[in-house]
């Protein structure tokens, strides 16, 4: 059992250790008004851990979206809460400095970058962070034994307790004392750190055209561009822990940060099928919202199809393995 951290706010002047490069990570945790490109950030929970994964400082703050705050009856935040919050560009130079040469550590930490980045493009600025790390796809290195991939099987894997989920601090805190013995073992055991360069995101959604409602993962569709077709048979499911292989009938459904055009691009490069629909005999699903109530999510739920984030799939994207036939 590893020491729980501290969950009450610190005060705002204390900062982590010295400035420059390498100063370790920080693990982000943000409650939105929804899942789309023009929902807000309506509060953040960040925790500062030095290179070797112990806690030097947190920070939390509430954010007045100026907007409907969306799911209340997932995070609680009313516009009442919330309207006495400062705004975003209000805390964004203290963000900046909370994440500022550090490492952001997340839990599907490409839907965090593009909700924090898109925050900061708002106000004109850039968030100060090169690189992001998800503890998804981290505790998929480890091969560690979980049901699913959610914080709380993780958590219960660790034996860390979570005291008010969907609570920025709160959730924030689980993970770096997740993240903590997670880094021990991939440093034990040899295993690289999936690090990801981060692009700012400069679409906010504003131009948009309508679509689906507010809170969805909402692609804006274009015209199929004609595909060659996939030249391996289907080598059957993909299996966690394993590479992908050539072949195999891969879906996507929901908004993606990489452009859809050039992800279907190294796709075929791979040897891989892009799939359309989900059906018994798709080998995976990616998408960045595995409990949306997209008709592929729904199919994949139904058939039990395995389904990973877009950063896990960029991962496994690097080496997909020659088809046996081949």
């Amino acid at each position: 059992m590893y020491a729980p951290f501290p969950t009450s706010p610190l005060p705002a002047q204390r900062t982590g250790p010295g400035g420059g490069a390498g100063r370790g990570f920080a693990v982000v945790d943000v409650e939105t008004t929804g899942l789309g490109r023009t929902d807000r950030v309506i509060s953040a929970g960040v925790y500062q851990l030095d290179p070797d994964g112990e806690v030097t400082d947190h920070w939390y703050t509430l954010v007045n979206p100026e907007r409907d705050p969306g799911p209340i009856w997932i995070h609680g935040l009313t516009s009442e809460v919330l309207a006495g919050a400062p705004t975003f560009p209000e805390v964004a130079d203290e963000f900046a400095e909370r994440l500022r040469d550090r490492v952001m550590v997340a839990h599907n930490a490409l839907f965090d970058w593009n909700m924090i980045s898109r925050e900061f493009s708002r106000a004109g600025l850039r968030a100060p962070v090169e690189q992001r790390l998800c503890t998804m796809v981290l505790a998929r290195d480890l091969r560690l034994p979980l049901p699913n991939g959610k914080l709380s099987s993780l958590a219960a894997h660790f034996g860390v307790s979570q005291r008010q989920a969907h609570h920025a601090l709160d959730d924030a805190r689980v993970l770096a004392e997740v993240f903590r013995p997670s880094l021990a073992l991939a440093r034990n055991g040899g295993v690289p750190l999936p690090l990801t360069t981060c692009v700012a995101v400069t679409d906010l959604g504003e131009s948009a055209p309508a679509g689906p409602s507010r809170g969805s993962w909402s692609s804006s569709y274009r015209s199929a561009r004609k595909r060659p077709a996939c030249p391996y048979p289907n080598p059957g499911r993909w299996v966690d822990g394993s590479p992908l292989m050539q072949g195999m009938r891969v879906a996507i459904t929901g908004d993606t940060a990489t452009d859809r055009q050039l992800l279907e691009d190294r796709m075929i490069e791979a040897g891989l099928h892009i799939a359309s629909s989900v059906s018994r005999l798709t080998s995976l699903l990616v998408t960045n919202e595995p409990t949306s109530w997209s008709g592929k999510a729904r199919k994949a739920r139904e058939y039990g199809t395995p389904v990973v984030g877009e950063d896990a799939f960029l991962q496994l994207l690097r080496e997909v393995a020659p088809h046996p036939g081949a």
